[in-house]
């Protein structure tokens, strides 16, 4: 599907504000008066609070207030989840633990706020910081998770039973039968460490409550400004018109910036209205490492049972999953771990299960890839075993179960985060694989290059996986499109953008159906002021929901352009076109009517307007979809590993992606490349390593590793096939998260291909050349 504007590689509108500075952040705003905020946030793990003495900070030149939990009163209380569990799967059991707004009687992780002071400058408030003395008593802190699921005798919320956070348990069919009719049966146990969000721009708030207008005004850094506006107003006892949350432009959200119930967003507006003063506060990067969510921490227990051939006869998965210290975001990591390690193959038989746990660390929220990494590192690990037992090669195994087009829609029976029953809508996964080693030269590579490289002394590896990725979720998206009195279009959506390029696929939906040129499109996004509705910027649901949102308004308002024209035209409706920017009759161009003269008509000052002429060219409209359209794709990836050093080069990296349809491929190919560089940073550098008393030692980038721009392939090759979603108009499935799925477990598979000489078992997901020398040494030399 493409079109004059639709389907192209049209440039991003956004970039140049970007790039000559004028694009403003969260910090670029200041405001008369401003006061700034800093937080003053525990060094201990796990403590029970006696006394916290602010009596010298207070006293500190510059300091306006300082304020703990004990200062709050009344509106120091436990909000709701951010997002609920779904309660229709059955025998779910879920102990709900939201964030507190600030520490009270006790801590529960090693950079928790237990106080904020305001002060004239934020040099002011870091000292004034210092001043105050926390007397805490230490108790043990929780950090192995299969040990918390055992252990009782200590605890992270001292009115539970256990360490328990959830138990969920789905399946489908008999594994137990499976297993006993199988010829083999292979078991691993498998490690998905934490990792960091790591945006370039750190979260930020700024806010502004009016005395005399009673009204307050929010800057954030925040990937659902209407939910955090709803938020604020419910805590505020305000009504959500008198809360406008605007978001600037934000370097990078990549989930984290989703939450809504940090302590800035409770603390700020409750003080800024109680000083009646502007406040400022931006997270420095010790912060984001120590307190901004984080993800990733799993720990698998997986067994699958085989035919001879290599047929999967069932799947089974028991995990343990990091929620830390909270639970605010529900089970939305571990659901999605959960529906996507079953969701690529034919798996008659499976069952999974969730053993979600409280720990002493910060707490665990979606970070890009939000549990469906660590569900497509599992299955494709447990391939890569199945084909070694079997001595089958992994390319092989994987062709002999992919699901094919004609199985689809095929329902998983596995409930997710959207809260129903899994769907895979459609797509060609075999296909898949095949375009990608077709890509690849997997068979020369295999025949020719890989044998004359060791001859040589080389280790070259290949590592060949598939993927799915559930994208577009609900509840609903919507906007507004307006042409105006100039001729010129507005779009106005309650999503917000974090540089994926939605200024520009949003104008490129308009300027198709309206005929207008792109630039000629100006799109708001993030800003409560113009749109009032919305969720948020997560799970791939941009182009897909927001997106047929935008379609929709802008096809009412085609329709609507076409009735007011052909009333002034004097020719029936069917009659009329869209010339560039104006409305004319079929076949003769030359007689037109601009569509800022329209406008204009359709918004008169005098005369009579029909009963049923709703007046200006404008239309809202909204999309929710019924479940989650599923993107998929396949990955190869060829390395060159030094043995000695374990310096790892990545000489080709291909993949080959279903989206649907393509709006834009050169901003698709751009998703898919951050996707890609996210995903070999997750495999080969970051890692987040907490001690044993919950002390964070990877606190800062001199110690948590982020891979740079040499350590990326020369040159990603991206292929596409395109299987349109029956679940929208336009037949779109989200991209965002993608290329962050396959590299952990394509990175596994090639360098043990690479290092043959070792029968190397590489079962974690994040590895680093230390790591690598470990597993070297401790396997076995053919």
């Amino acid at each position: 599907m493409t079109g004059k504007y639709f389907g192209q590689p049209v440039l991003r509108l956004e970039d140049k504000h970007l790039l000559t500075g004028r694009a403003k952040f969260c910090d670029d705003i200041v405001i008369p008066g401003m006061l700034h905020a800093a937080f003053l946030r525990s060094d201990y793990a796990h403590a029970i609070i006696k006394n916290i003495d602010v009596t010298e900070a207070r006293k500190h030149p510059g300091v306006v207030a300082v304020y703990t939990a004990e200062d709050m009163g009344d509106y120091w209380k436990i909000g709701p989840l951010q997002v609920p569990p779904p309660f229709a799967i059955k025998d779910a059991q879920f102990n709900a633990r939201p964030l507190p707004p600030i520490a009270k009687d006790k801590v529960r992780f090693s950079g928790e706020p237990i106080a904020i002071v305001i002060a004239e400058s934020r040099y002011i408030a870091e000292d004034a910081c210092e001043d105050i003395i926390f007397d805490a008593e230490p108790l043990p802190a929780v950090i192995d998770l299969e040990k918390a699921w055992e252990d009782t005798s200590v605890l992270v919320h001292d009115d539970l039973p256990s360490n328990m956070a959830a138990l969920v348990k789905q399946e489908a069919g008999d594994y137990e039968a499976a297993k006993k009719q199988a010829d083999v049966v292979v078991s691993k146990r498998f490690v998905a460490d934490h990792v960091a969000g790591a945006a370039m721009e750190n979260r930020g708030f700024v806010v502004n409550w009016d005395e005399r207008t009673q009204e307050m005004t929010v800057w954030a850094g925040t990937q659902a400004p209407l939910p955090l506006r709803s938020a604020i107003a419910g805590r505020m006892g305000l009504v959500e018109n008198q809360v406008r949350v605007i978001t600037p432009y934000i370097g990078g959200g990549f989930g984290p910036k989703v939450m809504t119930s940090q302590a800035d967003d409770v603390l700020l507006p409750w003080i800024s209205m109680k000083l009646n003063r502007p406040i400022k506060w931006i997270e420095d990067r010790r912060e984001n490492f120590l307190a901004t969510t984080s993800e990733r921490d799993q720990v698998h227990h997986c067994e699958m049972a085989l035919k001879k051939d290599g047929t999967i006869l069932g799947f089974k998965d028991v995990f343990y999953h990091n929620t830390g210290a909270y639970d605010p975001y529900g089970m939305t990591v571990p659901l999605n771990t959960q529906t996507h390690t079953v969701s690529n193959y034919r798996v008659p038989n499976f069952y999974t299960e969730i053993r979600m746990v409280f720990t002493n660390e910060m707490v665990v929220t979606p970070v890009r890839g939000a549990g469906r990494s660590e569900g497509v590192f599992v299955m494709e690990r447990m391939m890569d075993l199945a084909a070694k037992e079997l001595k089958m090669d992994p390319v092989e195994i994987r062709l002999k179960n992919l699901l094919k087009k004609e199985e689809f829609p095929l329902n998983t029976g596995v409930i997710g985060q959207d809260f129903v029953v899994g769907v895979l809508d459609s797509g060609d996964y075999k296909n898949n694989l095949e375009k990608c080693i077709q890509m690849v030269d997997y068979e020369k590579f295999r025949k020719e290059i890989q044998p004359k490289a060791r001859k040589e002394g080389k280790h070259l590896g290949i590592g060949v996986v598939a993927f799915t990725e559930g994208t577009a979720v609900g509840p609903y998206e919507g906007a507004r499109v307006t042409v105006g009195n100039n001729g010129k279009v507005s779009v106005s959506t309650g999503y917000s953008t974090q540089g994926q390029g939605h200024f520009t696929v949003f104008a490129q939906i308009v300027a198709e159906q309206l005929n207008v040129k792109v630039e000629d499109v100006r799109v708001i996004t993030g800003d409560t002021g113009h749109f009032h509705w919305g969720a948020g910027t997560f799970a791939s649901r941009g182009a897909t929901i927001a997106g047929s949102a935008i379609h929709a308004a802008a096809v009412l308002v085609r329709e609507k352009i076409f009735a007011t024209a052909a009333k002034f035209l004097e020719v029936p409706e069917d009659q009329v076109d869209l010339c560039e920017g104006s409305a004319c009759v079929k076949g003769h161009p030359e007689k037109f009517i601009s569509l800022g003269d329209l406008a204009g008509k359709a918004n008169p000052m005098r005369g009579a307007v029909e009963a049923d002429v709703k007046p200006g060219l404008e239309a809202t409209a909204y999309y929710a979809p019924p479940h989650g359209a599923t993107g998929s794709g396949a990955c190869a990836m060829i390395v060159d590993v030094d043995p000695e050093t374990f310096k790892v080069k990545i000489e080709r990296f291909v993949l080959v992606h279903d989206c649907g349809t393509v709006i834009n491929p050169l901003l698709l190919e751009g998703q898919i490349q951050g996707g890609v560089s996210m995903g070999i940073g997750n495999a080969f550098y970051e890692k987040m390593v907490y001690d044993e008393n919950g002390q964070l030692m990877t606190a800062s980038f001199m110690d948590y590793l982020m891979p740079q721009a040499t350590d990326m392939p020369r040159k990603m090759e991206i292929g596409h096939n395109v299987h349109p979603s029956p679940l929208n108009t336009l037949g779109l499935k989200g991209v965002g998260e993608a290329g962050a799925l396959p590299p952990s477990p394509a990175f596994c598979q090639a360098v043990e291909d690479a290092l043959y000489e070792y029968e190397l078992d590489l079962t974690e997901s994040n590895l680093n050349p230390s790591m690598l020398y470990e597993f070297r040494n401790k396997a076995i030399k053919r």
